[in-house]
């Protein structure tokens, strides 16, 4: 199949703002944790190495794995761990052990706690590898009773949860990379795909819970139709093409330039990324956590990519993305790229899985 380019746009990016959404702060303290008293030099590892290692120390350590992050500075993998002998394990291995108190076990109980009794609209959490606890964040709307009663959920945990505010107010943000638009809402492309040998792309599922018909300008002709959507829950949308226009498998930098999509892979903490939208273009950042759970007023959506990156309404359903891999599609966060903020991004090979489909 040829891949031509959409007319006056190029591919990739967000959208426009729709729901209050949540995003989960990370802190980056070390409470509860302490550095393992053995110093071997870890390995220089590549994002691309450290995953495959930190893939096979957690089948190895078991029990014993507590969550790992990629120290991008001195390019590392460092690994929470709960004892010595597994230390030991890890930095034979070639990583940096670091011996911390809560498992992995007792954090995604924690998590389970929070999941079935404090799922209050303008809340989130996330498990912060570098803090070794569930990190909840409450933004702005939440007050009063429904404050109090996060606090005390938190408390309860103890040690293995925190609690934070946001100044700001979480939303899902509806616009786009290369603009599509809809019903009066403006999303983005985040990357073309293919399924079954014919052309699609994905997007946001919010997006694509509020418009059917696409077009690649506001009151243009139609480009496409949305042909699922999964909103709450997930955050993705499959879109496929109902005209005749390119669709290579690239990202608009906004420069003149575009980076070309080859594969979609899994994000790492720790990993720097950058993120395509119409609203705001192309900005930089980190994933800070992976497997986020946030609340939107419309219900709760799980297994979100956490970044440093910032995104405003009409970014939604944009690209992110590490050179030529495709990483996720924009679904929502906090603050603006003038005062910066937190954005929460739907992995994009569970949208490429649950939907036959691929990079293309």
């Amino acid at each position: 199949m040829k891949h031509r380019r959409i007319p006056k746009r190029r591919v990739a990016v967000a959208g426009a703002g729709i729901a209050a959404l949540v995003a989960a702060g990370v802190t980056f303290q070390t409470a509860n944790a302490s550095e393992s008293t053995a110093d071997p030099t870890p390995d220089v590892l590549s994002v691309a190495k450290a995953a495959k290692l930190a893939s096979a120390l957690d089948k190895d350590l078991g029990a014993d794995a507590a969550g790992t992050y990629y120290d991008a500075e001195a390019k590392t993998l460092v690994v929470n761990v709960l004892d010595g002998k597994a230390a030991k394990a890890v930095e034979s291995a070639g990583g940096k052990a670091r011996i911390v108190e809560n498992s992995l076990a007792e954090l995604k109980s924690a998590r389970a706690t929070l999941d079935a009794e404090a799922a209050v609209p303008g809340t989130s959490w996330v498990t912060d590898p570098t803090a070794n606890k569930v990190v909840v964040t409450a933004d702005r709307t939440v007050e009063g009773a429904e404050l109090d009663k996060v606090g005390a959920i938190v408390a309860k945990l103890g040690g293995k949860a925190e609690l934070k505010r946001s100044k700001g107010e979480y939303k899902a943000f509806i616009a786009g990379g290369d603009a599509i638009w809809g019903g009066g809402s403006r999303c983005s492309l985040g990357f073309n795909v293919v399924k079954g040998g014919e052309p699609y792309f994905l997007t946001a599922g919010h997006c694509g819970n509020a418009v059917q018909s696409w077009s690649d300008s506001q009151g243009g002709q139609e480009i496409g139709a949305t042909q699922e959507s999964s909103f709450p829950g997930n955050d993705y949308a499959l879109v496929k093409y109902t005209a005749d226009v390119p669709h290579p498998s690239e990202v608009n930098l906004y420069d003149g330039g575009t980076q070309a999509i080859s594969k979609a892979g899994d994000a790492t903490v720790g990993q720097k990324v950058t993120r395509s939208g119409s609203t705001t273009q192309v900005h930089d950042g980190e994933v800070t956590a992976l497997d986020a759970t946030v609340n939107y007023q419309e219900g709760q959506v799980d297994g979100l990519i956490q970044t440093t990156v910032c995104a405003e309404p009409g970014d939604s359903g944009g690209a992110l993305f590490a050179g030529d891999t495709a990483l996720g599609l924009t679904s929502g966060g906090s603050g603006d790229c003038g005062s910066g903020g937190e954005t929460f991004f739907q992995p994009v090979p569970e949208a490429l899985g649950a939907y036959g489909a691929e990079i293309g």
